[in-house]
């Protein structure tokens, strides 16, 4: 099985090695200090689960690789539609772009350049980054990934990618309805990353303070039920599900956005709350908590966009 992983950060670069692991062809797609890190060393994965290091070609032309089974899709939503424009080099008739991406919106915009026939849905369940040039820190979060045709349909091609993971002992799972699983993990990405990102603080520090935790939950209603204005079935059950989840996941952890904030990054800002105010506002539905930290990170948001 060919792979090519387009953004070989903490999300593809963790689950890319894990299929060469196993086997797979996989190939990196990456850029600056990170890439040059990749040539010349590897990649090293730093895990809560266990460390490991493989040598993989990494590139920054998919023109290098040609067409791939499966391309992992796993910019940071800042790149969709620019990195949507290269993967044409990647796809072949049944090539499927699996996107693992923060937010709602990717899987339109990459099947807008490539068409809908090769756009897999899917969200990744992990927490984890680029320490350094060439090394991923995986440090918490279940490892596991869901991902689906958007039509729904168990696919042959959705399949053989279960049963390799299967077969590989990666946790996976196919989904059926892969836009609800997309919102389910919608909700609780904006109440973490929207929450230590505008504290400055791990979730432990969060959960300490009543009316920060208090408000780390209502960032999850308020997401709810612009899904569900949104036409998705998202259940009070599945935001208890996720408050019970936050409640005992490790004291240490943040975020991605928090990441970003802190190291002077672009951030996903617009691809996770701005999208929730914005289709709030088209709804008619109040997200006051959201705006508030809209609002709080939009300044910074906006410099580092410009840096």
């Amino acid at each position: 099985m060919k792979v090519a992983v387009f953004g070989a950060g903490g999300v593809g670069g963790y689950f890319g090695g894990r299929m060469a692991e196993a086997g797979a062809d996989v190939h990196l797609i990456a850029r600056g200090e990170h890439l040059s890190a990749l040539r010349e060393g590897g990649l090293t994965v730093d895990s809560v689960f266990g460390d490991f290091a493989i040598d993989l070609p990494a590139t920054d032309d998919p023109a290098d690789i040609g067409p791939c089974d499966f391309v992992l899709f796993t910019v940071k939503a800042t790149d969709t539609e620019s990195a949507a424009r290269d993967l044409h080099p990647l796809i072949g008739d049944e090539t499927a772009v699996v996107t693992l991406q923060n937010g709602v919106r990717n899987e339109a915009l990459l099947a807008d350049e490539v068409g809908t026939e090769h756009v897999m849905g899917g969200v990744a369940y992990i927490f984890s980054t680029i320490a350094e040039p060439g090394v991923i820190e995986h440090t918490g979060g279940p490892t596991r990934f869901v991902y689906g045709e958007l039509d729904g349909r168990r696919s042959t091609r959705a399949e053989r990618l279960l049963e390799f993971c299967r077969d590989a002992d990666i946790d996976a799972e196919l989904s059926e309805d892969i836009h609800t699983d997309l919102w389910t993990k919608f909700l609780f990405i904006c109440a973490q990353s929207g929450m230590t990102a505008a504290t400055r603080l791990p979730l432990g520090a969060i959960r300490e303070t009543e009316s920060t935790w208090r408000m780390y939950g209502r960032i999850m209603d308020e997401v709810a039920a612009v899904g569900r204005a949104d036409g998705v079935d998202i259940d009070d059950e599945t935001v208890e599900k996720w408050r019970d989840l936050a409640s005992g996941l490790e004291p240490e952890l943040t975020s991605s956005l928090h990441y970003d904030l802190t190291h002077e990054k672009p951030m996903e800002l617009e691809a996770l709350h701005g999208d929730v105010v914005d289709r709030a506002e088209t709804y008619g539905v109040d997200v006051p908590m959201t705006e508030a930290v809209y609002a709080l990170l939009k300044p910074w948001a906006d410099r580092f966009a410009r840096e």
